[in-house]
């Protein structure tokens, strides 16, 4: 099942001009914790889909309110003539994808 499947809310956006947050929010703890626990969830794994450092990318877990944040470097600064993403508004597509066992 991918990411998009489960969590309720996939979104992303910047962190300032040279990071991006991914927001993933559930809607039950079973959920939220199949996310969290996952072995393709991994800070090695989401640094290979941004081609990105995984020693660069945070998984920041909040159980209270059943959210998971992921900081990602960006590999571009925002604005910059790579950039092709200003906002970092489209970049959660690629964890969206994700295969969750």
């Amino acid at each position: 099942m991918r990411l998009y499947d489960i969590a309720f809310v996939c979104r992303s956006k910047n962190a300032g001009p040279f990071q991006l947050t991914i927001d993933l929010m559930f809607r039950d703890r079973a959920s939220y914790e199949r996310v969290l626990h996952a072995s393709s969830f991994t800070p090695e794994a989401i640094g290979r889909l941004y081609r990105v450092d995984s020693a660069l990318v945070a998984i920041k877990p909040f159980e209270r309110i059943l959210t998971v944040k992921v900081v990602i470097p960006r590999r571009f600064g925002s604005g910059s003539m790579e950039d092709t993403d200003v906002y970092g508004s489209q970049q959660h597509f690629p964890l969206g994808a994700l295969e969750i066992p």
